[in-house]
């Protein structure tokens, strides 16, 4: 596998994660601003981002076909499966086979959370015999990176979905929340883990500079010495409507198909395809 740590992680999730450091050189600058009051209020639009699915389904089942091995999908801050139930019938229609992280609803990592998702995806790697993909959505995706960094060896790939990992933890709209429903000090939590750190195996996140939630500078992963299969897709979304926007469907599905071992940069190409997947020239890519 690819960029795996000089460090070996903790099994302890408590414990502040180790992982090779990204390039000083190359770091973001934080980012401690959330996004604007304007930017929330456009979150409405999620429910068009979600109408849009179905014209744009005949496009969607031309994406590349899998290889039939298991993906872990999280769900968002105060959110639960049922938020990913149209991301998951979509990845099961493409030669998938997706799960829930079967926890109820995602109110930060209580006692027990993080013990569950690890023994999940200790048994669906055991079960399979075969390395585990694994997609976060905002705050899943720091589930999914952390388990990732902990048990790279069974991991795949990790996609995010709008996770704010660089940056200053209240770069988003969402830190109060996260307080009142989990009962911790997101400072704290922050403190216990590398979280700018990429995991060893390929790793994408997905992001949209007009989010209202996560400003888009806390999603951007910065080149890493010791992995250079990391990478940024921009799409044009919200971020409640991530999970359900066809581009970030397309840009997971031609994630998931990338070959074991054979993994390939997302490819921006000419024409439309280039207008939804914009390439600033002011951000990461591999």
């Amino acid at each position: 596998m690819a960029g795996q740590s000089s460090k070996q992680h903790p099994k302890n999730p408590q414990q502040k994660q180790s992982s090779a450091k990204p390039s000083p050189g190359n770091a973001p600058a934080p980012h401690d601003q959330p996004p604007s009051a304007w930017l929330l209020a456009l979150e409405l639009r999620a429910f068009w981002e979600f109408g849009a699915l179905l014209p744009s389904w005949p496009l969607l089942a031309r994406a590349p076909k899998g290889d039939g091995h298991a993906v872990m999908v999280f769900p968002g801050l105060s959110a639960n499966d049922a938020s990913t139930v149209p991301l998951r019938h979509y990845l099961q229609s493409i030669n998938y086979k997706p799960w829930g992280w079967e926890q109820g609803f995602n109110f930060g990592p209580r006692a027990g959370v993080l013990d569950e998702a690890r023994n999940k995806l200790v048994r669906t790697f055991e079960s399979t015999g075969r390395k585990v993909s694994l997609i976060g959505w905002s705050l899943g995706g720091v589930y999914a990176r952390e388990l990732a960094k902990e048990l790279p060896h069974m991991v795949r790939t990790v996609i995010t979905l709008g996770t704010p990992f660089a940056g200053s933890h209240k770069a988003t709209n969402a830190w109060r929340i996260y307080e009142l429903t989990s009962g911790r000090s997101i400072e704290k939590e922050a403190e216990k883990y590398d979280l700018p750190a990429a995991p060893s195996m390929p790793t994408t996140s997905i992001y949209s500079r007009t989010d209202g939630v996560v400003a888009w500078q806390a999603s951007i992963q910065a080149p890493d010495t010791s992995n250079p299969d990391t990478e940024n897709i921009e799409v044009l979304a919200s971020h409640i409507g991530l999970g359900v926007n066809p581009c970030a469907w397309w840009a997971v599905a031609d994630r998931l198909a990338q070959p074991e071992g054979g993994w390939q940069p997302f490819e921006r190409k000419s024409g439309v395809h280039g207008l939804i997947f914009p390439k600033p020239a002011n951000t990461f890519t591999r």
